[in-house]
C-alpha cells in the first residue's frame, strides 16, 4: 500500500508540475488573426517542402502500382497538385484569379522537373502567405465564392481547409518516401 501511495504522490507531482510552470509563465503576446492562420500554413509548408525536396530526382516520378495504390498520383503529381490548390485557395481568399497556370488542380504540364516543381510549390506557398496576410476581423467571415463549386464559404474556412489539404497529401508523400527507404525530414533525429 505504501508503494501505491508513493507512486500516486509521484504521479500527482509529475502531473502538477506543468500546471505550476504554466501559471508562472507570462501570457503570450497578442497575435492577429492573419498571424495565427499564417502560422498553420508555415507549419505545413515546412514539412511539405522538406518532404518534397527529400525525394531524389530519379525517384520523383515514383508511384506505387499495386493493391490500394493503383491509379494514384505520382510523387511529383502530388506536389504539383498541392501547389495548384494553394494558388486556387489563395486566389479565392483574395477574390482574384490565380496568378499562374494551375492546370485545373493538377498544375501546369510545362512544370516537369524536380527543380521546377519545387519552385512552383515554394512560390505557391509564398502566394498563400500573401493571401492569408489579408485576413482580418472585418473580412474573416465575409462570404466568398468557393473555388471548387457554386456555394459560398469564408476566408477562415479556406485558410483552415488548405492546411488540412496539404497535410492529407503530405501523408501520402511520406508513404512514398518510406517505400523508397527515405526517412521524411520531419521524422529524422
Amino acid at each position: 500500500m505504501k508503494k501505491i501511495n508513493v507512486l500516486l504522490a509521484f504521479l500527482f507531482l509529475l502531473a502538477a508540475s506543468p500546471l505550476a510552470r504554466a501559471q508562472d509563465a507570462k501570457p503570450a503576446e497578442p497575435r492577429s488573426i492573419a498571424q495565427v492562420l499564417d502560422h498553420g500554413v508555415a507549419g505545413v509548408e515546412s514539412e511539405f517542402v522538406s518532404a518534397t525536396e527529400a525525394m531524389p530526382d530519379d525517384k520523383f516520378s515514383f508511384v506505387p502500382t499495386s493493391g490500394e495504390f493503383k491509379g494514384v498520383r505520382t510523387f511529383a503529381q502530388q506536389a504539383k497538385h498541392v501547389a495548384a490548390v494553394n494558388y486556387i485557395i489563395g486566389a479565392a481568399i483574395l477574390e482574384e484569379k490565380p496568378p499562374v497556370d494551375v492546370g485545373g488542380e493538377s498544375g501546369p504540364d510545362s512544370v516537369k522537373s524536380k527543380a521546377e516543381i519545387v519552385k512552383y510549390l515554394k512560390d505557391s506557398f509564398a502566394y498563400l502567405h500573401k493571401s492569408i496576410g489579408t485576413i482580418n476581423e472585418a473580412n474573416l467571415l465575409k462570404p466568398i465564392k468557393y473555388p471548387f463549386g457554386k456555394e459560398m464559404v469564408t476566408r477562415l474556412g479556406m485558410a483552415t481547409l488548405i492546411v488540412g489539404h496539404c497535410f492529407d497529401h503530405y501523408g501520402q508523400m511520406v508513404e512514398y518516401l518510406r517505400m523508397n527507404n527515405i526517412i521524411p525530414p520531419a521524422s529524422r533525429q
